[in-house]
């Protein structure tokens, strides 16, 4: 029989859920970046909507006590805003999107385990 979640799993499935949508979305952002790698005013535009959406997830992760999420999306949204070499911009980017789903995925896996309750200590 399935056990029913605490509060704070509900909340923290909630969180990630969230998270996940942020780096689809950035995900598809990466897909533009590569599409448009040929205009530079495009693809600039689009790296800074890419730092931007990654920042602001850092934030959000920091603040949801997910550190792992908040250094790979912060690392993420410095490399987007940095001058280089598009196409290892890109290639990055795309390796840091699926470092964030894998990530991500487990954190809502350990999310969706049943708290274990320990044997309870006596009192004095």
């Amino acid at each position: 029989m399935a056990e029913k979640l605490s509060a704070e799993q509900t909340q923290r499935i909630e969180q990630i859920q969230q998270f996940i949508k942020t780096v689809e979305h950035v995900q598809g952002l990466v897909a533009q970046l590569e599409a448009n790698r040929n205009q530079a005013k495009s693809a600039d535009t689009i790296c800074h909507s890419i730092a931007r959406e990654l920042s602001q997830l850092r934030h959000r992760a920091v603040a949801a006590n997910v550190s792992v999420i908040a250094d790979v999306a912060g690392a993420m949204s410095v490399l987007a805003t940095r001058a280089g070499n598009l196409n290892m911009k890109i290639r990055t980017l795309t390796d840091g999107v699926n470092n964030l789903k894998a990530q991500l995925d487990h954190a809502l896996t350990a999310a969706l385990r049943p708290e274990r309750k320990g044997p309870e200590q006596p009192r004095p």
